[in-house]
This record gives structure tokens, sequence and C-alpha cells, in this order.
């Protein structure tokens, strides 16, 4: 006996029913050789010419395996929905009983479990090997896209009663994804690419919920497969798909793009861009279905993150062995960062402009985005005092308008840092300018200056509870290392002279409120640009 996915037999052969399926006495058939194959919800047996999958009693939340009356009605359901894409794999449910401290595969005694019997499929014929070495052709793939384009058109579409439920049943499978991962961010995945995850997908759902709607109205939501990826296709006497889900309907009924766009993205996993790309031109081809273009990377994006999740979730066993451990985990950052990668990103080149009275968090807010995007930051604080040759950290307290922060100062402050960011745009990179944009007009110009540049150009007003604003220029006064020299006594008088950003688009301008957390105020930063980005909002203006 062998166990495939390298765990050891001490871990493997715990359970006595295991271990006595690994012996060929158990089978009512030649079952000289025999292969365990564990996954984190089932053993699967390769013995002789038959495969048994059993069961696991485990109880994940979105499945429930907890009961022997649960798992024979799981069997069963899993022969019925599989018997529409391969009726020839899934032979039935079998019974496993035991006499006398003895398991057999539908032999005498009490019956102790059950499991699904299939017809066993060339090793060497399943997907993702002949992806290994090599041996798929577009020609295949086209067959591949075919047989599910087919399978989707006879499988039945959800009543019209359940249309508009269909929205929020993919947004609650969404928002579980990262509720049952976030415990792992920040000690094995990134919590920079976390955010920009959840705040792409929340955004994506809710600038394309009327069309996702209109998609279930029209049909395109079907009880499709629900787990569509390589390791479930076999090209043998044309194409076999197994392993549709079972265990919960709402992982199963789905727009029909989530399991063209799983098995796309499994395509990408295994660097063939190529295929991936075939297997979508053929489908969109046979099923007349374009839409699927416009909704393909989200739904990528949110498969792959499934994939990581399961590989995450699997760290949870305490039987694992060392060696899966470190393979699950590196099998679970390679789909995070394929999540990651097909998120819309914003256009380059971008001006960011963030601007607000002092105390809203300017400076602070900018940094990060700075970080999070690899922006050049150019501080006016930082600006001003290197055109007036002062030490950075040296605090002017001028009264308000003047000296450093007079009129004309502030007019060759803002000038330098639009020079700067031009010079730095006209070399393709992206700028975050960090100022208080107290007026119209150095906003206007600021724009005219990135629309020149051929980029994307946006305002962040920073906006602050008084108590907030108040409790955080306390703090900038105690604190040797602060640039700036925003002080309570200048407030009100700032306060007076700014002036509305009413007259800057709705598209181009975010109102954030900065009282809370930086980590939630990004948040919702992020999520707000990727809806106008999803929006159109943001593209690079035509020249």
């Amino acid at each position: 006996m062998t166990n495939a996915n390298g765990a050891s037999q001490a871990n493997s052969l715990a359970n006595p029913l295991v271990s006595a399926l690994t012996l060929p006495e158990a089978y009512p058939h030649d079952a000289s050789s025999i292969r365990l194959v564990e996954t984190h919800v089932s053993w699967i047996f390769f013995a002789g010419d038959y495969v048994y999958k059993v069961k696991k009693p485990v109880d994940f939340g979105f499945l429930d395996f907890t009961s022997m009356d649960k798992r024979r009605m799981f069997c069963r359901r899993e022969v019925e929905l599989n018997s529409h894409l391969s009726p020839d794999v899934y032979l039935g449910v079998v019974e496993i009983h035991l006499l006398d401290g003895a398991y057999s595969i539908e032999g005498q005694g009490e019956v102790v479990e059950h499991a699904v019997k299939m017809r066993r499929l060339p090793d060497d014929r399943v997907l993702n090997e002949l992806l290994a070495r090599n041996k798929v052709s577009v020609e295949d793939i086209r067959q591949v896209a075919a047989r599910i384009a087919e399978f989707h058109r006879d499988a039945p579409a959800v009543p019209e009663t359940r249309c508009t439920a269909q929205s929020s049943a993919l947004e609650h499978r969404v928002e579980e994804n990262f509720q049952q991962t976030e415990r792992f961010v920040g000690r094995y995945l990134s919590r920079d690419e976390y955010d920009d995850i959840v705040a792409y997908s929340r955004a994506f759902l809710k600038v394309n919920k009327p069309f996702l709607e209109a998609r279930a109205h029209d049909g395109r939501i079907r009880e499709g497969h629900g787990d569509l990826h390589a390791a479930n296709i076999f090209i043998d006497d044309g194409v076999q798909i197994i392993d549709a889900i079972e265990f919960n309907d709402r992982f199963r009924i789905l727009d029909v793009t989530e399991d063209v766009a799983f098995l796309a993205m499994d395509l990408d996993c295994h660097e063939r861009i190529d295929l991936s790309r075939a297997l979508i031109d053929a489908y969109v081809e046979i099923s007349e279905d374009p839409d699927i273009l416009s909704l393909l990377n989200f739904f990528k994006c949110y498969r792959a993150y499934v994939r990581a999740k399961v590989n995450l979730l699997r760290l949870d066993d305490p039987q694992i062995s060392g060696r899966e451990r470190s393979q699950a985990l590196i099998t679970a950052n390679t789909y995070f960062h394929l999540a990651h990668s097909y998120i819309q990103v914003m256009p380059v080149p971008t001006m960011t402009l963030v601007g607000g009275l002092m105390g809203t968090g300017k400076t602070t807010l900018s940094a990060e985005l700075a970080r999070r995007w690899d922006l050049k930051h150019i501080s006016s604080d930082v600006t001003r005092k290197r055109l007036a040759g002062e030490p950075l950290t040296e605090h002017k307290n001028e009264p308000y308008g003047q000296g450093l922060y007079s009129e004309a100062s502030s007019a060759a402050t803002y000038s330098a840092m639009l020079r700067e960011a031009s010079e730095t745009m006209s070399q393709g990179c992206s700028v975050i300018l960090d100022a208080s944009f107290l007026r119209q007009s150095d906003r206007e110009q600021a724009f005219d200056v990135g629309r020149e540049a051929g980029a994307a150009v946006w305002f962040v007003e920073c906006v602050a509870s008084e108590d907030v604003a108040i409790r955080r220029l306390a703090l900038r006064a105690s604190d040797d290392q602060a640039v700036s020299d925003g002080r309570l006594e200048l407030m009100a008088q700032q306060k007076s002279d700014w002036e509305s950003t009413s007259a800057i688009p709705e598209s181009l301008r975010v109102i954030l409120d900065t009282s809370g957390n930086l980590e939630d105020v990004v948040s919702d930063l992020l999520e707000t640009l990727n809806m106008k980005v999803l929006e159109g909002c943001l593209n690079v203006p035509s020249s």
C-alpha cells in the first residue's frame, strides 16, 4: 500500500477502518494493488479497477459529515449529481460491513460506513498530470470547453423566485472566505494583499450587483459543478469530469462563469495562459455568452482564494506531517498571490491628491498609500522647508499665513511639488501629493499637470472629528520628529480659508473620514477606490 500524498503510514492507518481498506481481502474483487489518497474531507482507495471514496466524519461549517446518516446521504447525492457528467464512472453507493473485527465492502455483518464506488480512470489521463507532462493541446481544451458548455446548457436553471437571492448568496460565500482565513493574515498571508483582495471583491459585488442579478433572470445561474479544476478532469475516450460538489448546494448553484473561471484559473496556475485563453474563447463561442468576459477576473480571484483557503485549513489537522504542512503553505501562497494578480489595479501613471485641514491625517494616510502602492510621496511640509533651507524637524511657530507660510511661500511650494510630480510621471511612475489644497485653484492646477502627463487624477479629502484633530495636533506638538508645523491655535483660521471641493467631479473625489484607526480607514478607501476603477471613473484621459 502506498499513500500518494506523502503522509506517514502511522497517520493514515490510525483509523481501523482506513487500515482495513488497505488490505486486498476487504474487497469483493481483485485488489492486489491498493493506493490511498487522503484529502481534508475524504479517504480515497484506488483498488484494482475501482475507486472507493469514504467521507471523513468532519465538520468545517460549510460541510458536515459528522454522522453516518449524513455521510450516506451525501454519498448518494454525489453519485446522483456526478452521473450527469460521467454516468459510466459513478457506479453507486456501497456499504462497508464489520463482522468479527473484520471490515469488508459489500460483505457480511453490521453496516458501519458507506462509500462512493467509481470506475477507475487512467492515472496518466488526468488533466493536471497531462499538463505537467506538456501533453495538452488546444484541441483538447476546446473539447473540455464544449463538454462544460453542454453540461451548463442541460443543467437545471435556478427558478425565478430564487434569482434575487443569488447575489446575496455569492456575497455570503465571498465574505465567508475572508472570515475563515482572517486568522492566517499576518502569519501566512500578506496583510496588504489580503486587504486588496477584500476591497476589490466587495467593490466588484456592489458595482456589478444589477448585472449579476440580470444574468440570473436570463438563466445564467445553473446547478453547476462547483469544483471544476484540472485534477477533476480526465481526457480519456472523450472528456470525463468528476467530483461535482455535493455537500453544499450554495457552492454548486452558481453563475456559469464561476465554473469556467475556476478551470481557467487553474490553467493559469499551471502557467498555461495560452490554454486558459483557448478555454474561454471556445466556451464563449459555444455557449454564446460573451458577457462572462466582464466577470472572469473576479471569479478567477474568488476561486484562487478558495484554493488557498482549502490548503490553509489543512493546517488545522493535528495529524498532518511536517512535509505536508510545508507543501500546504507553499500551495496556499501560490494561489493567494494568483488571486491578487487578478485584481484590476489603478491605471499608471496616477496622480493622487490628498488634502484636508490640519490634524485630519493627510500625511499618515499618504505615507501608507505610498508604501502600499509604491508611489512617489511628495509632501508640502518637506518641500516647503527644503525650499527655505530649513531643517525638516525644526518647528517654525509663525503666525498664520506669514513667513514660511505666506502666500508667496505656499505658491512656490505647490509649484515645486507639481514640477517634481510632472518629472516623476514622465518616467511612467505614479505620485501622491500630500498638502492641504485649501484653494480650488491649487487643486485645478494639480489636475491640469496630471492630465498633461496623461495620468489619471483623483482627490482624497481627509476629514476628522474636531476631537480627533485636536488630539492629533497635541501629540504632534510633543513629537520632535514631526515635520508639520500645524498647531491647535491655527485650526480655526485654516478652516475659515477652506474652499469646498464640490467643484471636483464626484467621480474623481473621495471624502474620507480618517477618525478611526489607520487599518479601517485604508480599507474604506481601498473599497471606494476599487469601485471607482471598476466604474471606469479613473481611466486615463484620452488625448
